[in-house]
């Protein structure tokens, strides 16, 4: 497989149209070549590409910062001289200022294929400025780990934000590049687009589904994505930012696991179990025990539930659905123990007077229907079917691949 940094490097008719422009790169520390060099270093090597500005977005260009909502600074790299600008500073959309210094950006990002995952709305705030500046936008494409797959509620209108770009569902199944093109549609945005393809991406095909399993090297996209099989289950884990429940920050496995000092994980498995089973296909859960070193639960002792899903012989890429495991492990506690207090209440991604859970979701569906004694699976299912078929209508016409 050659991703789109590795294909613009080597064909120089790709690079043809960049002759003589100003570019900037908007990456992070998974933008990275075969060999692991940075995109940064590749195009400063490339002697018929300019590089006049970088942009970083949430965490950092470099990927220092630990945790959501801790800001990273513009400063000027200092072995290319070339200014780094934040887009999760002072500013979350490129200023006048930033966009003066190039003509043409390519943005080359590791997605994980979530809609809350905030590359995403950097990719439309950067589509946006550029219709508005009349500056040419180049996606260098890379595969979405979390594949294909269609699953999650479609945000509702009002409640976009730095996590809810648009209404989309959580696991949206396209590529950065592919996504573009439909942001670019939906939010009718003139911008000069091009998507430098991969070669040899088959997202349908195992054991991968679209990630090159044994052929490349995985960095971290962000601080807490540290492998696939985060990304796999991310669609579902990323809600317990909203949630009073440890999602494993501060442990060597976050965002595959839930856990807290008050409750108990075998019991929670079976009462999930009991629930909906169906809904646990293609996946393992098993109880589990860990202490945070930082984050929520700090130095406490949590029982939780760690959903596995790198067994060959557990993992089924078509029947596993994070984001419902995860509604079902938050109704399974809420059965369990009718007065937990489940929900955090802070200005989430800066969206304030608004439930983080309600953030995440693009909506207060998922939290009401965890919250009311009365509603089970097939309710939830009533809400969440119909918008995952219609996404998969409207996103046809985006595949590239």
């Amino acid at each position: 497989m050659k991703y789109g940094i590795e294909r613009l490097l080597e064909d120089a008719s790709l690079r043809a149209p960049l002759k003589g422009k100003r570019v900037a790169l908007v990456a992070h520390p998974a933008s990275v070549t075969r060999d692991l060099t940075h995109s940064f270093d590749a195009l400063m090597a490339c002697e018929d590409i300019r590089i006049t500005a970088v942009f970083g977005p949430q965490h950092g260009m470099r990927g220092e910062k630990q945790d959501n909502m801790v800001e990273s600074e513009d400063y000027t790299d200092p072995l290319h001289g070339v200014p780094v600008f934040s887009l999760y500073g002072e500013v979350r959309r490129p200023t006048g200022q930033m966009l003066s210094t190039f003509d043409v950006v390519l943005i080359d990002l590791q997605d994980l294929g979530c809609r809350i995952y905030t590359f995403i709305t950097t990719l439309l705030y950067m589509l946006e400025a550029a219709h508005e500046h009349g500056k040419e936008v180049w996606v260098l494409d890379r595969p979405n780990p979390a594949g294909r797959p269609i699953e999650g509620l479609t945000l509702r209108a009002g409640w976009e934000s730095f996590v809810g770009a648009g209404p989309m569902p959580m696991r949206h199944g396209l590529t950065l590049g592919e996504l573009g093109h439909w942001f670019i549609d939906h939010f009718k945005l003139n911008v000069p687009y091009r998507v430098i393809e991969m070669g040899g991406y088959k997202p349908d095909e195992a054991p991968g589904y679209g990630w090159p399993i044994g052929e490349r090297t995985w960095v971290n996209p962000s601080p807490n994505a540290p492998n696939l099989w985060m990304a796999r289950a991310y669609a579902g884990t990323v809600m317990l930012e909203g949630a009073t429940l440890s999602e494993g920050r501060g442990t060597t496995r976050p965002l595959e696991l839930f856990g807290a000092p008050d409750i108990n994980g075998r019991d929670v498995i079976a009462e999930m179990q009991a629930l909906a089973p169906h809904w646990l296909d293609g996946c393992k859960l098993r109880e589990c025990y860990f202490e945070p070193t930082f984050h929520k639960h700090v130095k406490k002792l949590c029982s939780g539930v760690q959903i596995h899903v790198e067994d060959p012989t557990h993992y089924d890429h078509t029947a596993f659905k994070p984001w419902r495991v995860q509604a079902l492990g938050f109704k399974a506690i809420r059965r369990l123990y009718p007065n937990y207090d489940l929900w955090r209440d802070f200005p989430y991604e800066y969206a304030f007077g608004k439930l983080p859970i309600d953030v995440i979701n693009g909506s207060p569906l998922l939290r009401e229907w965890v919250d009311d004694p009365n509603t089970g699976p097939r309710d939830l299912d009533a809400l969440t079917l119909p918008d995952e078929q219609a996404w998969a209508a409207e996103r046809a016409k985006y595949l590239i691949y």
